[in-house]
């Protein structure tokens, strides 16, 4: 239990670091089946969190506007490139 708290905690970096372990052990050969399995499972589990933290930083990242009358305002990134598309 305390293992997946410990990964929910991980930053991106280091999940992502963990997770080129984990590819580089696989791609060697050198694990018996059972643990390949394992590492085959951390990494998938390292992999959705990679992915959900990067889609979290994606929702925070806004883009700094001004507006014709001098002020500040904030758009998203995908505002910005619904914008740009139209």
């Amino acid at each position: 239990m305390a293992e997946k708290t410990e990964k929910k905690e991980m930053k991106f970096e280091e999940a992502l670091k963990k997770l080129e372990e984990i590819v580089e052990n696989l791609e060697e050969g050198d694990l018996s089946l059972d643990e390949s399995m394992k590492r085959y499972e951390e990494g998938i589990r390292l992999s959705k969190l990679c992915s959900k933290r990067l889609e979290e930083a994606k929702k925070k990242i806004e883009l700094l506007l001004k507006s014709g009358d001098g002020k500040l305002a904030t758009k998203s990134l995908e505002d910005e490139r619904d914008d740009e598309g139209a």
